[in-house]
């Protein structure tokens, strides 16, 4: 089964302020794109971040073949827990889920 990154043109995911985070999956196809919005589910995105489902604000743009994903950090931004600052390794937990 492939992975999500290896169908993507590219996962990231960056810091949205302090107490959020966002994932950009990047389909560059409209036929990746209706496959990943059907597959990649926001359940499945949400035991990856094991959050709670509603904690998570999912867009799908279809014009730009871009599925985001926002969630709340799990620790506020540059506090003592928080392991990443700029939140970019959390593309690494989207791009490895099995489809």
């Amino acid at each position: 089964m492939p992975e999500v990154g290896q169908l993507a043109a590219r996962v990231r995911s960056k810091n949205a302020g302090p107490f959020w985070l966002t994932v950009d999956v990047f389909c560059g196809t409209a036929p990746v794109f209706e496959r990943l919005s059907r597959d990649l589910t926001t359940e499945r995105v949400a035991r990856a971040f094991a959050v709670e489902p509603s904690a998570i604000r999912r867009f799908d743009i279809e014009a730009l073949h871009v599925i985001k994903f926002s969630l709340p950090r799990p620790a506020v931004q540059g506090s003592r827990g928080d392991r990443d600052m700029h939140g970019a390794s959390w593309a690494a937990l989207i791009a490895e889920l099995e489809l």
